[in-house]
C-alpha cells in the first residue's frame, strides 16, 4: 500500500505491519466466486490474493518486485494450484492470461518496502537512496546526482505537490557538484536544513520529494494508467475491476479512466474529436473510503480510495494516455544527456 500526502511514513516508530485495505469493500467490489480467475496486480504480502482463495476462485498474482514473489512462493505451493505468481510489472497483465473475470490492483508501495531500510524508501532508517521496486533499472540516487535542476523540479512539484520543488532542486544541484547524494538521510537532512521545519510541521520536509523519486523512479502514474488499460484487454464480460489508489494523482487517473469507459455517448472530453462509442465498463458505487475503525487499526489506509466498475461486452478500446491529462516529464528510461529538459 501507499500513503497518501497528508501522512508521514517516516516519523518515528517501528515497522508496521501490512494490513490489506478495505479488504472487506474490495472483496464485495469483486464477488470471487468457485471457478472464477482473479488477477491481483499488486500481490505485495499476498493480503487480498489469500481473502480471493479463500472464496474457491484461483488467482494469478503479479508483482515486479522480487522479494514479493520469493516471499509467496510458500502460498503458491500449498495453493493446490489455484494460485499462479508473476515477477512482472502489472501494467503487462494481459501478457500472463487470456481472460479475467475479476482484477485487483492495490497502487504503491507496501509496508515490508518502507520498513525496510536496505531498500531506501523511506528515511526513518538509513539506507541507500534507492527506491527501485523491481530492484533493477534507474535508481533514486541517479535521478537526484544526474538530472537537470529544472526536471527536478518538475518531478517534486507535480509527482510531490512540493511547494518548494524549485528551491529543493537547486540546493540539489549545488550540493551534488561537491559531494553526491548515496544515503536515504544525506537528503534528507539537506532538504531539512534547506527548507527548516516548523514545530507544528505534522510531516518531515522531504516526505513528499521522496514520494516523487519513488513514483518518478517506478513510473508509477504511467503503470497505473498501462494497467487499466490492459485490464479492460483482459476483463470478461461482467468482469469486475477493483481499484483502491492512495493520493489524488492516483485516484484522478482511476477516476478519468471509469469516467471515460462508461462514457458510451460523446467520447472523452479530453480527446481532440469526440466519437460515439459503446461504453466498456460501467461503473459501481462511487469512491469509497476507510471508517474510523480501519484507521484506528491502520493508520496508513487513511488516504485510501476505492473504485469499481464492471466490464461491459464491448471490445476494448485503444489505450489513448491523453485522457488522463499527464503532463510531460523526464524519461527515466532514457540516458542523461537525451533527456528533454532545461539546459
Amino acid at each position: 500500500m501507499m500513503t497518501g500526502y497528508g501522512d508521514d511514513p517516516h516519523a518515528a516508530g517501528g515497522p508496521a505491519r501490512h494490513i490489506p485495505v478495505l479488504l472487506a469493500e474490495v472483496l464485495k467490489a469483486l464477488s470471487p466466486a468457485a471457478g472464477e480467475v482473479i488477477v491481483d496486480g499488486t500481490f505485495g504480502a499476498g493480503g487480498y490474493t489469500k481473502a480471493i482463495l479463500a472464496s474457491g476462485a484461483s488467482v494469478v498474482a503479479i508483482d515486479r518486485d522480487p522479494d514479493a514473489i520469493a516471499a509467496g512462493r510458500v502460498l503458491e505451493q500449498q495453493s493446490g494450484g489455484k494460485l499462479r505468481l508473476v515477477q512482472a510489472p502489472f501494467s503487462t497483465l494481459d501478457e500472463h492470461l487470456e481472460s479475467a473475470d475479476g482484477v485487483v490492483l492495490d497502487i504503491g508501495i507496501s509496508s515490508m518496502q518502507i520498513d525496510q531500510a536496505e531498500r531506501g524508501f523511506s528515511f526513518r532508517a538509513d539506507g541507500p537512496l534507492d527506491m527501485r521496486m523491481a530492484q533493477a533499472g534507474l535508481s533514486a540516487a541517479d535521478v537526484v546526482n544526474s538530472f537537470k535542476v529544472g526536471d527536478l523540479a518538475r518531478i517534486f512539484g507535480f509527482l510531490g505537490e512540493e511547494r518548494h520543488a524549485g528551491r529543493i532542486a537547486r540546493m540539489i544541484e549545488n550540493r551534488r557538484e561537491k559531494h553526491p547524494f548515496e544515503r536515504t538521510l544525506d537528503l534528507a537532512d539537506a532538504i531539512e536544513t534547506h527548507i527548516g521545519r516548523a514545530p507544528k510541521d505534522k510531516i518531515h520536509p522531504a516526505t513528499r520529494v521522496f514520494q516523487a523519486l519513488r513514483i518518478f523512479v517506478n513510473d508509477e502514474l504511467g503503470e497505473l494508467a498501462k494497467a487499466l488499460f490492459a485490464a479492460e484487454r483482459v476483463l470478461k464480460p461482467g468482469g469486475r475491476l477493483a481499484v483502491v489508489t492512495f493520493h489524488s494523482l492516483e485516484d484522478r487517473i482511476v477516476k478519468r479512466f471509469i469516467a471515460d469507459r462508461a462514457d458510451a455517448a460523446t467520447g472523452s472530453r479530453h480527446l481532440p474529436e469526440a466519437q460515439a462509442r459503446t461504453a466498456t465498463f460501467k461503473k459501481v458505487g462511487s469512491g469509497v473510503t476507510p471508517d474510523e475503525a480501519e484507521i484506528s487499526a491502520n493508520p496508513r489506509a487513511r488516504s485510501a480510495r476505492l473504485r469499481a466498475a464492471a466490464r461491459t461486452d464491448a471490445p476494448a478500446r485503444a489505450g489513448d494516455v491523453s485522457i488522463f491529462g499527464l503532463p510531460k516529464l523526464p524519461d527515466p528510461k532514457l540516458p542523461g544527456a537525451d533527456r528533454p529538459g532545461e539546459r
